[in-house]
């Protein structure tokens, strides 16, 4: 038996339930593992509440689709991996599928990573997430590059952090967006190029004044809701307004209108959709994160770690959105 989270109801933090479940054998193509930690994602705390972008199917329900682990027994057609091999897992599943909160859990062998040598389990689960929604997002969408600036909304979050990282491995200038001073020294030592207070400054305006009145080409955006009037005016012309998430909760306007139809592309985006789906972007980007860590360029950010019996706490911690960086689960196994 395996401690395993699951949730038998949508709702807050308090649906989450821990109890003990056989996880079975591991069928064709599929790897049973042996869980160390899981990395927690906004998207994590959306499919619990039912206002994810896919909905929950079945009740009771699994979370979690980024972790890292030991191979403990491999199923027919699974040729790479071996009992024993330590890994990481990387969200290319439906939480309608599979679920990784639990000691012991089955996954798609196409979801698995030889675990990387420069990070330890903890660490391991707070990288792919996080990296390869910044990298597909900048890299591969944008197209970032040298001496152009990308302004990251939500920028002491995971991804936030990633992004920044991105960036400048990229030689481009990231300039940080945080609510408060609270964060700001820190996200500067973290390799922000500036940091905007956006509870004190005004957002376009200051990004308009640190390019020479050019505008940003890339918006690297998690908020999104009626602020996306405020970063279309921060675009440079041609430039991108890049949606990755939904965190005010209100309606997304289109602003192109209201600016006075300006050269302005404004889309969302999705690292399941537009990374773990497309083979050569998950190639890729793999490869970018994966030199990253060799080199010390990319360094992943963990805010805190909670057992996972406090699975619950974890969610409330994460939704009163003061955590800088990423937080893990651990199991203690």
């Amino acid at each position: 038996m395996a401690k395993t989270v699951r949730f038998h109801e949508t709702g807050g933090p308090e649906v989450l339930r821990l109890e003990d479940l056989e996880p079975g054998e591991p069928g064709p193509g599929e790897v049973l593992l042996r869980i160390e930690a899981i990395g927690v994602n906004r998207a994590d705390g959306l499919f619990r509440g039912g206002r994810y972008i896919e909905p929950v199917k079945h009740f009771p329900a699994r979370l979690g689709n980024e972790a890292a682990g030991v191979v403990e027994a491999t199923g027919s057609g699974v040729t790479g991996f071996a009992p024993g091999q330590p890994v990481s897992v990387v969200p290319n599943f439906s939480h309608n599928d599979y679920g990784v909160y639990a000691e012991r859990a089955l996954v798609p062998a196409t979801a698995l990573l030889p675990r990387s040598p420069d990070v330890d389990p903890v660490g391991s689960a707070a990288v792919w997430m996080p990296y390869l929604t910044a990298y597909g997002a900048l890299v591969e969408v944008a197209g970032l590059r040298a001496g152009e600036t990308a302004v990251i909304t939500a920028a002491s979050s995971g991804p936030g952090l990633a992004a920044i990282q991105t960036a400048n491995r990229l030689g481009a200038m990231p300039v940080a967006v945080t609510r408060t001073r609270a964060k700001r020294q820190r996200l500067l030592d973290d390799g922000a190029a500036e940091v905007i207070v956006s509870d004190e400054e005004d957002v376009a305006g200051r990004v308009l004044e640190l390019t020479g009145g050019r505008g940003a080409e890339h918006v690297f955006d998690a908020v999104a809701g009626p602020g996306v009037r405020e970063l279309g005016r921060a675009v440079a012309a041609g430039g991108t307004l890049l949606l990755w998430g939904m965190q005010s909760g209100e309606p997304t306007p289109f602003p192109g209108f209201d600016l006075g139809m300006p050269a302005l592309n404004m889309r969302t985006y999705t690292v399941t959709r537009e990374v773990l789906a497309v083979p050569g972007r998950t190639r890729r980007g793999v490869a970018f994160v994966e030199s990253g860590l060799r080199t010390g360029t990319l360094r992943p950010v963990v805010d805190r770690t909670f057992p996972l019996e406090e699975a619950a706490e974890a969610h409330r911690y994460m939704e009163a959105g003061t955590q800088y960086g990423k937080i893990v689960l651990t199991t203690g196994r």
